[in-house]
């Protein structure tokens, strides 16, 4: 039986978590379209994961790839953008930024990215061969 890592988090985040999930931010649905279900690449996402005292916007398990929709409310938070990714990435995390500009100019050509993004590659585990 597999055990599924856990990761702690602030408890008092949790509902605002649920709240951020029945929000419409449009940038945001669009992708959780193409996400949920298993429709991308077969893997298992979920939306508004608590992380610590953060909330991502799509996270993927069986990859630890972090997917965040960066708009204009990222434009004076650098100094809190920077800790919070350096938290997430001493989990073990990998984050992929997704402009919210870059979905409006081409939303098919930032799913084809994303699709050939290179965290998302499967890799080959080195087999050592017994001689």
């Amino acid at each position: 039986m597999t055990k599924k890592l856990s990761y702690d988090y602030n408890t008092e985040l949790k509902q605002h978590a649920r709240e951020n999930r029945c929000a419409k931010e449009r940038h945001e649905v669009l992708i959780w379209h193409q996400l949920r279900k298993r429709k991308f690449k077969n893997l298992y996402f979920s939306r508004q994961k608590c992380f610590g005292n953060y909330i991502v916007d799509f996270f993927c398990f069986e990859k630890q790839i972090v997917i965040e929709i960066d708009g204009a409310s990222h434009n004076q938070k650098q100094v809190y953008d920077a800790i919070r990714e350096k938290y997430l990435k001493s989990l073990g995390l990998n984050i992929i930024h997704i402009m919210t500009d870059d979905l409006d100019r081409d939303f098919y050509g930032v799913m084809r990215w994303l699709d050939e993004h290179p965290l998302f590659k499967e890799t080959i585990p080195h087999i050592e061969e017994k001689k």
